[in-house]
């Protein structure tokens, strides 16, 4: 498929389809809407591909993103764009908008038609087409935010995380904890939730206090699903109560201690509470937490594929640091 099968589809001559499939100024934005559209229905690829992509001349980064408006996707992005611009190069997003988001977009009029160099993804879960897309372009991709298939990544060890603040917990001495988890309703990667899980689940395991089926509740990793997560596991009366409760992130786990209050207990006189991310929310009101640096892990996405845009042999990318941060959510079981 050439620019000749485009002009014919367009009605066009083959030197505007040029001109427009560039972005040249002597076009009309109207004309460029058109060509492009078309191009991205006939499936076109530009045989300057891989010359551009070794020349580095688009000094963009492509960043693809299910949804913007979340803690850890701003800060991340955050990140990225800061180092973009230490280094001379341009940002293009393209957000997904959620389940059912204009995703072609971003697959194939990013990576195929060549607008950038490289691409940073955040937190994605990739079909078929999308893999195959990513390796047709050969362009240098790095996740942020969770494994996603054989894609290089920048984040934490979930594994890990879940296992600090299990180890805090039954330190204090707390044997009966509950967990709130479940996938993220926006389309991010179903990888972490289910990696923090299974963390949560071997160290509590390892400490001799198997945990219950009636202790994992769906937070759908947002305020409100905590809030109802939290409902759930709390209403039973003690002793079957758990005396803690471990969130995958910290939105979740602020909704948990919004549940606690509504139901007459004390945080953590109670139950003692844990969540995941460093939110600054979580900060203000003294959640305990493990905190991550998802604008630092933005910064290493976005300075490894640059690098490898211009030449750079890929190379691994080690764990992100984690860190147990304690607050007054937690404290030692009082029964």
């Amino acid at each position: 498929m050439g620019i000749q099968e485009i002009a014919q589809a367009t009605g066009l001559s083959k030197a505007t389809v040029s001109r427009a499939l560039r972005g040249l100024p002597t076009v009309a934005g109207s004309t460029v809407d058109q060509v492009r559209r078309v191009a991205d229905e006939l499936g076109y690829v530009p045989s300057s591909a891989a010359a551009g992509l070794a020349t580095g001349r688009q000094r963009a980064v492509g960043v693809v993103l299910p949804v913007i408006d979340r803690w850890f996707t701003a800060k991340a992005l955050g990140g990225v764009d800061a180092e973009l611009r230490a280094a001379g190069y341009d940002l293009v997003l393209y957000n997904l908008g959620g389940p059912g988001g204009d995703r072609h977009r971003a697959f194939r009029r990013a990576m195929l038609r060549q607008r950038v160099d490289a691409l940073v993804l955040l937190s994605l879960v990739l079909d078929e087409t999308e893999r195959r897309e990513l390796q047709v372009s050969e362009l240098p991709t790095v996740v942020i935010g969770g494994p996603a298939h054989d894609l290089r990544n920048v984040g934490v060890d979930d594994h890990e995380v879940a296992a600090l603040a299990v180890a805090h917990l039954t330190g204090l001495g707390h044997r009966e904890v509950a967990y709130v988890g479940g996938e993220d309703e926006a389309g991010f990667t179903v990888a972490v939730p289910y990696l923090r899980r299974d963390g949560f689940t071997e160290a509590m395991a390892r400490a001799g206090a198997p945990v219950r089926a009636d202790r994992y509740a769906d937070g759908r990793f947002s305020f409100a699903g905590g809030v109802a997560a939290g409902a759930v596991l709390l209403e039973v009366p003690a002793p079957d109560r758990p005396t803690a409760v471990v969130c995958a992130s910290d939105e979740m786990a602020l909704g948990v201690v919004v549940a606690a209050h509504r139901l007459g207990l004390e945080v953590p006189r109670d139950v003692s509470v844990t969540g995941v991310d460093g939110h600054e929310y979580g900060e203000v009101l003294g959640l305990t937490t493990v905190a991550q640096d998802p604008e630092a892990q933005g910064r290493v996405a976005a300075r490894t594929v640059v690098l490898e845009a211009q030449g750079a042999s890929p190379g691994p990318l080690p764990p992100s640091a984690a860190r147990l941060v304690v607050r007054r959510t937690t404290a030692g079981p009082c029964r």
